[in-house]
């Protein structure tokens, strides 16, 4: 048995995110993932202002890097909503273009950009294991009990004095130590494809949001990718899938081949692989993201976006959280539950506004007439995409979306 004090499951970004900062507080530590690097993930693949604010905060010169290799990460300047009665509003990430010198978004494949994060691993400080997958977890007093199996062949166990789930959606430390069940209520059924020759991109590469009719009260999106490529994917709430027994992968081509705002721009379009889909564990409920020696980051946390469905950036963000509060750990080496529930309080006082506020925005689409009168309004009104737009760099802003006297506003003026 190998004794470790800290040990990361799953080398996502989650995981690589704590792992880099944990590195920048000098602490050694074990990351230890089931695939062999690079590997696929099947996401929607954007990467928001949080990503880039984590990077920045982690090593000002990552963004730029990325700005270089075109042939894997694309700029993204804002995002395109369509309403369902097809009128579509364009809102820029930023209110004032002008002073900004770098994106404030990227889209890349998973493939590249979780490469790009493992590639960064600071070996002096992380110890990493690749194909290497949990079998069991076991608590102990001593600490906990880690066995792997090492490229399906040898097994071994870690002893650690404290374990961080950052292995997605079917994380073992949240079932095994959290209790963390799937609830349909807050959980998010996702489906993408990889499409080459879609026409009609923005030239600033906006990602699109189309709330059809014949989806709600899912979406459909479309990113643009590099060379040419295309992510077009589609989501709704388990919940609403099992409730009226939903063929999501159906619905999404009948939408590619049927509704007149979508077809066109798939004229020349050609599929390259499979459809493929995943779960989405919704920040809509305010969990526990931590207890007697572990913590969880990331799509183990159920962190994701509750209205967009993005979780990388939550994911960076609550590993650069997380690592902050383990050197307070290590330096007074404390993993017990009460110590740890600091990296709770401090993850939902930054973050539970912003994922209520997502969750409130999730709900509305339930009610299309809303969403085409906000759209409609905003269509015709300069001052009010402004506001919207502000709404991304404001939650203050943001929150006016709950009020009902936003809407009757809206109602009055022009």
């Amino acid at each position: 048995m190998k004794n470790t004090d800290i040990v990361i499951i799953g080398a996502g970004p989650a995981g690589c995110s704590t792992s880099l900062f944990l590195a920048k507080h000098k602490i050694p530590h074990t990351i230890i993932d089931k695939a062999i690097f690079p590997r696929d993930k099947v996401c929607g693949d954007a990467l928001s202002g949080k990503t880039v604010y984590v990077l920045n905060q982690l090593d000002p010169t990552i963004i730029p890097s990325f700005d270089q290799q075109k042939n894997e990460f694309i700029e993204s300047w804002g995002v395109k909503f369509v309403a369902p009665n097809g009128k579509a509003i364009d809102i820029p990430f930023k209110s004032d273009m002008s002073k900004e010198q770098l994106p404030p978004g990227f889209i890349s494949k998973r493939i590249d950009f979780d490469n790009e994060l493992f590639k960064r691993l600071d070996r002096t400080y992380a110890n990493v294991i690749e194909g290497g997958e949990v079998l069991e977890i076991e608590r102990t007093s001593e600490g906990v009990n880690i066995k792997y199996e090492f490229q399906q062949s040898q097994h071994s166990i870690l002893n650690a004095q404290l374990i961080i789930g950052a292995e997605g959606d079917r994380s073992i430390v949240a079932k095994k130590l959290a209790n963390l069940q799937k609830e349909n209520e807050h959980y998010c059924a996702g489906i993408r494809a990889y499409y080459e020759g879609v026409e009609g991109m923005h030239n600033q590469n906006f990602i699109e949001l189309h709330f059809l009719p014949e989806m709600l009260p899912g979406y459909f999106w479309i990113f643009p990718l590099p060379n040419g490529m295309a992510n077009i994917g589609a989501g709704m709430l388990s919940s609403e899938v099992s409730k009226r027994k939903v063929n999501l992968k159906a619905d999404m081509l009948k939408a590619i081949e049927n509704n007149p705002n979508i077809r066109e721009r798939f004229k020349n379009a050609k599929i390259q692989g499979k459809i493929q889909g995943w779960g989405l564990p919704l920040g809509s409920k305010k969990r526990p993201v931590s207890g007697e020696r572990f913590m969880l980051v990331g799509d183990a946390g159920s962190l994701i976006d509750p209205f967009t469905g993005e979780g990388i950036g939550n994911a960076l963000y609550s590993g650069m959280m997380a690592a902050n509060h383990i050197s307070e750990c290590v330096k007074q080496n404390r993993y017990d539950a009460a110590f740890l529930k600091e990296y709770d309080t401090a993850f939902y006082n930054r973050q539970w506004d912003e994922l209520k506020l997502s969750h409130t925005m999730q709900k509305l689409c339930k009610f299309p007439w809303l969403f085409n009168f906000v759209v409609n309004k905003a269509h015709k009104n300069k001052t009010l995409r402004e506001t919207i737009s502000c709404m991304f760099e404001d939650l203050d802003l943001r929150a006016k979306l709950r009020n009902p006297l936003f809407y009757v506003k809206l109602l009055i003026n022009d």
